[in-house]
């Protein structure tokens, strides 16, 4: 006799995998006229569908992650992204200062050598060191 279906519904309906559902020997004729949900319900209820236990280990406990050298990831600068950044806030400044004739050609020319050689490490920087310049 061929139950698969009823033991499908069943594992479906009572929450268990299929392995679990046993049928007893004695009412398999029940079983198989069972055709609703309730049918099934009421079966176990009964006693007639039985609920394997669990076997194997109750409880999974997760590993932990152990953060050693090869799991160490430093979080890299993007250097590239910091200097043209630096060196546009730079340029529009001393453009700037060009426009308001606050320097003349020659100094724009020498601070924009010394922004490309990363003299200046802020705008601030290149304000006070105007007077040196």
């Amino acid at each position: 006799m061929q139950l698969a279906k009823k033991k499908a519904l069943a594992a479906k309906v009572l929450n268990v995998g299929k392995g679990r559902i046993v049928f007893s020997k004695e009412s398999l004729g029940e079983i198989k006229e069972a055709i609703t949900r309730q049918d099934i319900v009421d079966l176990h209820n009964a006693g007639a569908i039985k609920i394997r236990d669990i076997k194997g280990r109750k409880k999974i406990v997760k590993r932990k992650h152990r953060r050693r050298i090869g799991k160490v990831k430093n979080r890299a600068i993007n250097k590239k992204q910091v200097y043209v950044k630096l060196t546009r806030k730079l340029r529009t400044f001393t453009k700037h200062l060009l426009k308001t004739t606050k320097i003349d050609r020659e100094k724009y020319r020498n601070i924009r050598r010394m922004i490309r050689a990363k003299r200046f490490k802020s705008k601030r920087h290149l304000n006070d060191s105007l007077n040196e310049i």
